[in-house]
């Protein structure tokens, strides 16, 4: 019984010997096609081989030797690859494959050489590639199958042979059947090494097609982008034949030839670009001075305000220069930043298991505002509202709104620390009514989540109140910054009432290396009492992207639609408008749209960044007005984020002690925090109303023209402050 079972057994492991020598078959056979279809993707052209990968063996001049024990020799470019098979039948296989597969790439090299090497690869060459991409995916899943029935199988018969070894009756069966298992082993390791090896070659054809469909991805651009070109120009070409047939043909004494040089000077120095879509690209229009005369009636234009170009500066006063004298100095530098090194690790490793709204944040990541004071930093180009105040024209005024809304982020350029988290009831004022005409007061309305209202009023005609609530994600790399809310902004001549929101706001390399700010989405300006809008769309930075960075495209339209001005610039520097003057539908775009084509006037600066002051990288890079925000002023109310002592030390240099009366302030505000809540929680078991926390300037009422409920302000902060009558404000500090 015994001895048969040994002879069975080795009757069975002899047929399965059999069945996987015909499965080496299949899979040698595959290795051929692997070889002829990896030859084929290696082919390239002039131009390509100059970027050809490193390890890639050109088999059109590679020299296929065979050596003695199984070996084999490559030579290809003065190089040798030698190569070891397990037998003399593998060793065979082997070299057949690579003589078929070097037939295959000599004949198809000829084709290549033959239709032209600089030529782009057609349609049905890339069909073919994915075809082979098909091919050798379907044949791995063969693989894949043979291996499973190899693991499966092998495993059986070993654990067979193992049954039969613990038999121990037949010496020769036993030393038999070792042999046999060891040679079941190895053959497993090889189909694995087989099918890793098949796996790599549809590696590298992938790289190879997505390779071939980015430079034809490329290709289609650069068509593209010169079918635009020439559109343009044609369109160019056009125009100067029009101005020419409609131009006066007698000259007696040179004025009509004058004016029809004038007319052919302004179609040679206006030019068409594409309408804003998915992915804007404006060009930069330059007309000359007597264009402007005939388009527009005179160069000191309602957009402008009727000031000069150069008069940028924050002290503009109608009043003569005797009051300037009598103005307040304000400060222009604070003290320099401290150079203290900060463990993170340190930090961390004490956040663990922690809440995260109870981590205590060390202020070396803040800087010495409060977010209320950040809220009012947006007024630093408030002179862009007084120009637009005095604008007669909705649309021109639209174009000083936008431009106001994207100068508040030039200040966040180099500002990557974060500012202090107000305290619920914190306030903060701005009075400069001296030199810029406004008042500002800001509080804090809401700890979870955060959220503060502020209201400006403007002598120069112009009310702007906003309610932001800030809500932020971590990524991991980056933190996303999420304002929401809206701002309004009403002119007290006109009455138009502008609304619109913020963007998000990016601060990358949170962990490892550099931290640096993008800003990016879209901002969509409604004017709700003539319906007039402006798309102003924020482009996100790219590593890929050959556009300027931090980029901002927008178009301004009217109630119809219409589009009367193009804006362009960028975030942190300036933005300019440029006025419509004629459009016309073009050509279909890349994804079958039509686009509209608009003639542009010289387009005028807006906006323009002031520099930043002397020595600003060492004071937090701060701007002119931010360096004011935090002097200290007398008369404000208790609750100012002046009388801050953290903030006030951070800002002196002292941050170990900052870091102390920070930690003592929040711990402070989450018991008033649990207070609250567990007196809510007793008024709501008796059956009474819960009463929520109350800002003290500001409520909440529902918007007229938008139907949003917002906080706004109601008023008697400025009357508290002429009478020093801060009895309501609470003792937060």
């Amino acid at each position: 019984m015994c001895v048969w079972l040994n002879l069975c057994g080795v009757h069975v492991c002899v047929a399965f010997l059999s069945l996987e020598l015909d499965l080496v078959s299949r899979l040698f056979s595959l290795v051929s096609v692997c070889v002829g279809v990896c030859a084929s993707l290696c082919i390239r052209t002039q131009a390509e081989m100059a970027h050809t990968c490193r390890g890639t063996i050109s088999l059109t001049t590679a020299h296929i030797e065979v050596g003695d024990a199984c070996h084999l020799v490559l030579t290809s470019g003065g190089r040798s690859y030698h190569l070891k098979a397990t037998s003399d039948g593998e060793s065979q296989r082997w070299v057949s494959a690579l003589q078929q597969a070097k037939a295959n790439a000599s004949h198809m090299m000829h084709q290549s050489d033959d239709s032209g090497d600089e030529a782009p690869v057609p349609q049905p060459d890339r069909a073919l590639t994915q075809g082979a991409l098909k091919t050798l995916a379907s044949k791995l899943d063969d693989l894949s199958t043979c291996n499973e029935l190899i693991g499966k199988h092998g495993a059986a018969l070993q654990r067979s042979l193992s049954e039969l070894e613990d038999l121990r009756t037949a010496t020769d069966g036993t030393d038999k059947l070792k042999t046999v298992n060891e040679r079941a082993t190895l053959f497993r390791i090889t189909s694995n090494a087989m099918i890793n090896a098949c796996r790599d070659f549809l590696d590298v054809a992938e790289t190879h097609s997505r390779r071939w469909q980015r430079a034809l991805q490329y290709e289609r651009e650069q068509r593209h982008h010169l079918e635009e070109t020439i559109e343009q120009l044609a369109k160019q070409h056009n125009s100067l034949e029009r101005a020419w047939r409609e131009a006066p043909s007698t000259h007696p004494d040179g004025g009509e030839r004058t004016q029809e040089g004038d007319a052919s000077d302004e179609n040679e120095d206006t030019e068409f670009f594409d309408a804003m879509e998915d992915s804007p690209a404006f060009i930069t229009v330059t007309a000359s001075d007597h264009t402007q005369h005939r388009r527009s009636g005179s160069n000191q234009s309602i957009m402008s305000g009727g000031l000069p170009n150069n008069e940028w500066s924050h002290n503009e006063n109608d009043s003569g220069s005797n009051n300037v004298q009598l103005r307040r100095v304000r400060r222009s530098r604070i003290p320099n930043k401290p150079n203290y090194s900060l463990n993170l690790w340190s930090i961390m490793k004490n956040c663990i298991g922690k809440e995260l709204s109870k981590i205590p944040m060390p202020v070396n990541f803040n800087e010495p505002l409060s977010m209320l004071q950040r809220l009012t930093e947006d007024l630093e180009y408030s002179d862009l509202l007084d120009r637009a105040s005095r604008c007669e024209s909705s649309l021109e005024q639209m174009c000083l709104v936008a431009a106001f809304s994207v100068s508040s982020y030039s200040t966040t350029i180099h500002r990557t620390a974060k500012p202090f988290n107000p305290l619920l009831g914190e306030t903060y004022e701005l009075d400069r009514l001296d030199d810029f005409g406004y008042r500002s007061i800001c509080e804090q309305v809401s700890h979870h989540p955060p959220a503060a209202a502020h209201h400006v009023t403007s002598q120069r005609g112009w009310t702007l109140w906003q309610e932001i609530t800030i809500d932020s994600k971590f990524r991991g790399k980056y933190i996303s910054v999420m304002p929401l809310g809206c701002i309004h902004l009403q002119f007290h001549s006109s009455g138009n009432h502008y609304v619109w929101g913020k963007v998000t706001s990016t601060v990358h390399n949170i962990i490892v290396g550099k931290l640096w700010i993008d800003q990016s989405g879209d901002i969509e300006i409604v004017n709700h009492r003539t319906k007039d809008i402006c798309h102003l769309k924020f482009v996100p930075y790219s590593y890929f992207s050959r556009d300027l960075s931090r980029k901002v495209t927008g178009v301004v339209a009217d109630s119809e639609g219409t589009a009367h001005h193009i804006l362009s610039g960028t975030w942190d520097d300036k933005m300019e408008s440029a006025k419509i003057v004629e459009s016309s539908r073009g050509c279909g775009g890349s994804e079958g749209k039509q686009k509209t084509l608009y003639q542009t006037l010289q387009p005028k600066v807006l906006w323009k960044k002031y520099p930043l002051p002397e020595n600003s990288e060492n004071m937090h890079f701060f701007s002119s007005l931010a360096l004011t925000l935090n002097e200290p002023e007398e008369g404000v109310a208790p609750t100012d984020s002046r009388l801050r002592p953290d903030q006030r030390l951070m800002e002196a240099g002292l941050w170990d002690e900052a870091n102390a009366h920070k930690q003592r302030l929040e711990e402070r505000q989450r018991l008033e925090r649990r207070k609250r809540e567990a007196q809510a929680t007793q008024v709501l078991e008796e059956g009474q109303d819960i009463e929520s926390f109350q800002p003290l300037w500001f409520e909440r009422r529902t918007d007229d023209s938008t139907g949003e409920s917002t906080y706004v302000y109601r008023g008697g902060y400025w009357e508290a402050k002429d009478r020093q009558d801060w009895s309501q404000c609470p003792e937060i500090f």
